[in-house]
């Protein structure tokens, strides 16, 4: 069979198994109320109780993050369909490119081997690092890479959760691993995603998209195949499926893609991402402004609009140990900059102060209760324009709740 009659086949059965009417019929679950149920008691709790019988509608203030990674396999169109079905307004699409230079839907370029099913495949030998049982203390190990298999190579894996078993002495149960969740329900039950895919069908579910320019994990140019090329193409594929441009928020961790797109592509420049990773040793200090560089005025000179950090940069404890916006969130919307965080629901229980993405602020955590009150203060207080989730029922609730 012909590429392009596999193309046709494949995305006519993932808008198929679309629910057209996933945008008006939003299932939040029962996580959003056992949340509520675990604050402790305040105005904020009340209010949120008080919506419990309150009809919900999608919102763009809650972002499915890889779809809904909390329980279905990152970018497959069944963990699509379910943050859209849990009321995400917005959904995204991490982007790639395979050896024939198409783009995909993946968290990484070398991500296959924790991802999808490769090592169980005949493909496991087109892996830059075939796998290598653990042994005499090393764990175990293996890479595959997106760039290393066609389009129609990729198209024959199937999504699982991520994750690994570093302690594996088989394939097998190297792939059973994982970082924390049950993979039994859906561990290779996805079906993986080109990105001209996922704008299809993110469109008949009523969402908008925010697709991700991932770094590449090779060379550049590929194989003719340069930065600018890859920027480009990923725009381009919107404009061919006619979306406009006030429904794409495009984003990348390297600014020099968010210049591109601003200088370039203007019209979806205006609502070009900048994903802010600097942080670390060697990074910015999200308290002291004078580490900033470059400043947020500088970006917005620039042309930046948005600015996309991980919350726990956007949040500071005061004086009296109650959370608020960091000096990092109060610069930013000073110089007119939009703000988005990430990521709710990936951090587990916050039994432990929260762990990597609440860590600025982890002495005012005591479990899972606080997750609203994290989120009001993101919302009200610091005034971010949304918020990215590993289950967006979670934010959906509390935006319907209070009308953002």
């Amino acid at each position: 069979m012909k590429l392009n009659q596999l193309l046709l086949i494949s995305i006519a059965g993932v808008i198929g198994a679309a629910n057209p009417s996933a945008a008006s019929n939003i299932e939040l679950g029962p996580r959003p109320h056992f949340l509520v149920d675990l604050m402790e008691e305040s105005p904020l709790k009340d209010k949120l109780k008080a919506c419990a019988a309150k009809a919900v509608k999608p919102s763009d203030f809650s972002i499915g993050h890889r779809g809904a990674a909390l329980q279905f396999p990152e970018h497959s169109a069944e963990g699509y369909r379910a943050a859209a079905r849990m009321g995400a307004g917005i959904i995204e699409c991490d982007v790639t490119f395979t050896r024939d230079k198409e783009l995909v839907c993946r968290h990484a370029q070398n991500d296959l081997h924790t991802s999808t099913n490769i090592l169980g495949t005949d493909l496991a030998e087109t892996c830059k690092t075939p796998f290598r049982p653990a042994a005499n203390g090393e764990d175990a190990k293996a890479e595959c890479r997106t760039s290393e298999i066609t389009l129609e190579e990729f198209l024959g894996l199937r999504a699982k959760m991520d994750g690994r078993n570093k302690a594996a002495t088989s394939v097998e149960d190297y792939m059973a691993g994982t970082a924390g969740w049950r993979t039994d329900l859906y561990a290779a039950n996805g079906t993986v995603m080109t990105h001209a895919q996922s704008i299809e069908l993110i469109r008949s579910l009523g969402a908008k998209f925010t697709p991700e320019l991932k770094t590449p994990k090779v060379e550049m140019p590929f194989d003719g195949f340069s930065r600018e090329d890859y920027a480009q193409k990923m725009i381009d594929e919107y404009k061919a499926a006619g979306i406009p441009p006030e429904d794409v928020w495009p984003q990348s961790f390297d600014l020099r893609d968010v210049r591109y797109w601003i200088e370039n592509e203007p019209e979806f420049g205006k609502q070009a991402v900048y994903l802010d990773g600097r942080y670390g040793r060697d990074g910015i200090d999200p308290m002291d402004p004078k580490t900033f560089s470059p400043s947020m005025t500088e970006l917005k000179e620039m042309g930046v609009n948005y600015l996309a950090p991980p919350l726990w940069m956007m949040l500071a404890l005061d004086d009296d140990g109650r959370i608020a916006p960091s000096p990092y969130a109060l610069k930013a919307k000073e110089a007119g900059l939009k703000l988005i965080a990430w990521t709710l629901e990936r951090s587990g229980q916050l039994n432990n102060g929260g762990g990597w993405y609440f860590q600025s602020v982890r002495d005012a955590i005591d479990g899972d209760g606080t997750l609203y009150e994290i989120l009001d203060v993101l919302a009200e207080d610091v005034g971010v324009e949304g918020v990215f989730s590993d289950w967006p029922a979670t934010v959906t609730y509390y935006a319907n709740c209070m009308g953002k």
